[in-house]
């Protein structure tokens, strides 16, 4: 019962940290845990509980930025302005790919730097991340 739950609070804990800037694979931790016999659909709401947390925090810290400080590394207004276009452009779209490894937690941070609607982003990156794990648990039981 213990292994159960220490291995559940694994799981969520690596997924909440992939989905930040640390490069974690929460991929093979859950392979890894569903080869041990733990339960799919458990461990499809526990990872993406998590993900989507951790995606959540992106977007928290990108709401705490201003465009201006961009300034002070170098970026130009223009540029900003064309970022922000881009980001506004698609919107809460982009929150559906923040799943994607490398681009995801950007995409995340950018979300919330140019203030995209915050419950719509909440929910699409959810939607996201429950469809990435999804998928990766269906191929993991389909292989095995």
């Amino acid at each position: 019962m213990f292994d159960i739950e220490y291995g559940f609070i694994g799981l969520f804990i690596t997924c909440f940290l992939a989905a930040t800037v640390l490069p974690v694979a929460s991929e093979l931790f859950l392979g890894t845990i569903l080869s041990m016999g733990y339960d799919p659909i458990l461990s499809l709401i526990i990872a993406t509980t998590g993900n989507t947390l951790g995606g959540w925090l992106n977007y928290g810290i990108g709401y705490l930025g201003k465009p201006e400080w961009l300034t002070k590394v170098g970026a130009t207004k223009e540029k900003i302005g064309n970022w922000k276009q881009k980001i506004n452009q698609y919107g809460v779209w982009l929150a559906l790919i923040s799943w994607m490894p490398f681009v995801g937690d950007v995409i995340g941070i950018a979300l919330g730097f140019f203030r995209v609607n915050l419950l719509l982003s909440f929910l699409f990156i959810a939607i996201g991340k429950f469809i990435r794990y999804f998928v990766i648990i269906l191929i993991f039981l389909y292989f095995n």
